[in-house]
């Protein structure tokens, strides 16, 4: 039987974000729980009130919520920016995860944007993003649109503030990077030079990498490619 899966977006998205690939999941049988962090629902009241440990407790919870339901341990796949309470969440549920999966993201550590002065952080143009290395490259004008209209501005505090880390139990769990905007290698180059968002690669004990060459959003650019694969991970191949 399968590990049952926990999919959770990166900045701006919600767990629609997940939609296509967890389709392509759930025709193979797979358990899914597709997650929306604090504040990134549409209608949230007070982003600039949201924490980041609150995104940190939501993941952990997730992850128990799915062992517990299925009496199984999870694969965590984080994308983009959740890289950052993803890898704190795993301090703490780390007995009950069978892996990780970086989804073009690293087990960051730190504060990703120390200094941000804002409450909130909307959608950066199209240039914006591609001028910070978010590869647009896959996504049709149709995606771009859909992008755009559901996208929902990120709590300060995920930019702001560093996740608490806990006791390394995280170090154990097998982990996979997919390198998708960028080649493997170029994210072990990052890495050596101190990345944030790469900054718990040195420390993981059992870590392998992927390439899945696209864009940054590989969810929508090769669904079908990236569910395949995560499904391998479920099923221990």
């Amino acid at each position: 039987m399968s590990a049952p899966l926990v999919l959770v977006p990166g900045f701006w998205l919600g767990a629609w974000a997940w939609d296509e690939v967890a389709a392509h999941l759930r025709a193979a049988g797979h358990d899914v729980t597709a997650l929306t962090l604090p504040g990134l629902g549409p209608d949230h009241p007070d982003r600039g009130a949201v924490r980041i440990a609150e995104h940190v407790d939501a993941v952990a919870a997730a992850v128990a919520d799915a062992a517990d339901r299925t009496g199984q341990r999870v694969v965590l796949v984080l994308h983009s920016g959740a890289g950052f309470p993803g890898y704190a969440a795993t301090d703490r549920v780390a007995d009950r995860l069978a892996a990780v999966v970086y989804v073009d993201s690293g087990p960051g550590t730190g504060a990703l944007g120390e200094g941000f002065p804002d409450a909130e952080h909307p959608l950066p143009s199209w240039e914006e993003l591609e001028a910070e290395g978010s590869s647009l490259a896959g996504l049709s004008p149709q995606q771009r649109a859909e992008f755009r209209r559901r996208a929902v501005p990120e709590p300060g505090a995920a930019l702001r503030e560093a996740p608490p880390l806990g006791d390394g139990s995280r170090r154990g769990v097998p982990t996979t990077v997919v390198c998708c905007s960028m080649t493997s290698q170029q994210v072990r180059d990052l890495a050596a030079q101190g990345a944030p968002f790469l900054a718990g690669l040195a420390e993981l004990e059992h870590l392998a990498y992927v390439d899945l060459p696209t864009g940054h959003w590989p969810m929508w650019s090769r669904p079908g490619d990236l569910a395949e694969l995560l499904a391998r991970t479920a099923s221990g191949g």
